[in-house]
């Protein structure tokens, strides 16, 4: 009977630790505590800055009324073709790909992998749009450029809106730099949990192909220019991808070598250099 509950145990124990996987990545409490609550404070450091952002000058506003095509032309050409969009429907359509982008890591913990270590994925997702967040926040808070629709003269787009400071934020695109920090880290973490899966190439299309398309949308609502949402493009991937790498444990792998010492089966003492291969 001792026997056979030693053995039960034993068997209970292999199942249990077969059910877990491991996980790629390593939490530091300390470490990762200080750097999100970093983040989180730079984020309310960045709000603050964008609420007392001025508004856009008088004397501004009125050369941009006086001479139209001359403040266009003072745009870079890279950027000068989106000045005076005002889409409000493309606005609205925007916020959908968004929402779905924050969505989607949650998705992936129907992943056997990544469920097992729910806790410190949710963790590390966390921390990067934390991160984000203070990038974005701070950087809209400090520069000043117009919106596109700050050039509409159509009539659609207010005086009161054209001259706010919300209009002077166009300098980088925050929906794009934080949907792609969502959607890059999904994929980022599932090929770490999953690295021999062939459903890698379909996740990391999609989320290349999501805060691309919030770009889109958000440069014909007139919110951005197209430099504003590559970079917000380039920083949030950045992120998304960086955040889970730095975090990856450490390989021990490999060939290694160290010294070592003893007797040999005749007596005598020995020291010698050993050779170690792990894979």
């Amino acid at each position: 009977m001792k026997k056979l509950l030693i053995l039960s145990i034993a068997l209970i124990s292999i199942v249990t630790n077969a059910q877990k996987s491991e996980s790629p990545y390593e939490w530091d409490w300390t470490r990762d505590g200080i750097w999100t609550g970093a983040a989180l404070g730079g984020t309310v450091t960045g709000f603050l800055l964008i609420q007392n952002k001025d508004d856009l000058e008088p004397d501004e506003f009125a050369r941009i009324e006086n001479d139209l095509q001359g403040a266009i032309d003072d745009i870079n050409g890279i950027d000068r073709w989106a000045a005076g969009n005002n889409n409000e429907s493309a606005n609205k359509i925007s916020d959908i790909p968004f929402a779905m982008s924050f969505a989607a890591p949650f998705v992936m913990l129907f992943d056997d992998e990544i469920n097992d270590h729910t806790g410190q994925y949710v963790g590390l997702y966390i921390e990067s749009l934390a991160t984000t967040a203070a990038m974005y926040t701070i950087t809209a808070g400090l520069v000043d450029r117009s919106r596109p629709y700050v050039y509409d003269d159509s009539g659609v787009t207010g005086r009161d809106r054209r001259m706010s400071n919300n209009g002077q934020r166009s300098f980088y695109s925050g929906h794009v730099a934080a949907a792609a920090t969502a959607t890059f880290f999904t994929a980022k973490a599932y090929a770490d949990f999953n690295p021999d899966s062939p459903a890698k190439f379909w996740v990391w299309t999609g989320a290349a192909v999501i805060p691309a398309t919030i770009g889109g949308f958000r440069i014909a609502a007139g919110q951005h220019f197209l430099t504003d949402v590559v970079l917000g493009y380039v920083l949030g991937a950045g992120v998304g991808i960086l955040v889970p790498e730095l975090h990856k444990k450490k390989n021990t792998d490999g060939l290694s070598f160290y010294p070592t010492g003893g007797r040999t089966y005749l007596g005598d003492e020995y020291t010698a250099m050993a050779v170690s291969l792990k894979f």
